[in-house]
């Protein structure tokens, strides 16, 4: 948690954009300052300051080249839209008990459906990535983002992440 908080404080003090344009000294701020910063902006703030801080850490953790960093965040933020948009098309049953057995395989087809659309996604995006970093790079992305998440999902289950290979990425 510390590495997070620490490479936050350090993404965001780098980051020419949204965080600067708000005058805020990321790095000199404690963690609770931070967090009650976060807190009082908008959706949209918060949203694009969140993007911002993974594609900035994301080029931080690969250590992708000054000279590929404008190219890599366009196409990971690209990357990013093309995935939300394809788990935004599943709409997932909130009752179960309620669903006939047509209606759950339906929904079980689906599901397979949109997760194969995410996966076909991913290989084109895969082979786009390389043109920019290395194929070891990528790797590490996909890696690094199944952690985030982990961790993100570990947060929300108020559960602390124990085994990292407990969920795939």
């Amino acid at each position: 948690m510390k590495k997070i908080l620490f490479l936050l404080a350090t993404v965001l003090a780098g980051n020419h954009s949204f965080a600067q344009e708000q005058k805020y000294d990321w790095k000199a701020m404690s963690p609770e300052q931070r967090k009650e910063t976060i807190q009082k902006m908008n959706p949209q703030q918060r949203m694009l300051l969140l993007k911002q801080f993974r594609e900035n850490m994301m080029v931080t953790e690969l250590e992708v080249p000054q000279s590929n960093q404008p190219e890599f965040k366009a196409l990971y933020d690209e990357y990013h839209e093309k995935q939300n948009a394809i788990k935004s098309k599943f709409k997932p049953a909130q009752d179960y008990d309620k669903m006939t057995d047509e209606e759950a395989r339906r929904q079980i087809n689906e599901s397979f459906e949109i997760g194969q659309q995410l996966l076909d996604n991913r290989k084109v995006y895969a082979e786009k990535f390389m043109k920019v970093i290395k194929p070891q790079q990528v790797l590490q992305m996909f890696q690094t983002e199944g952690k985030m998440r982990n961790k993100i999902l570990d947060k929300k289950d108020g559960q602390p992440t124990q085994a990292p290979q407990s969920r795939r990425p």
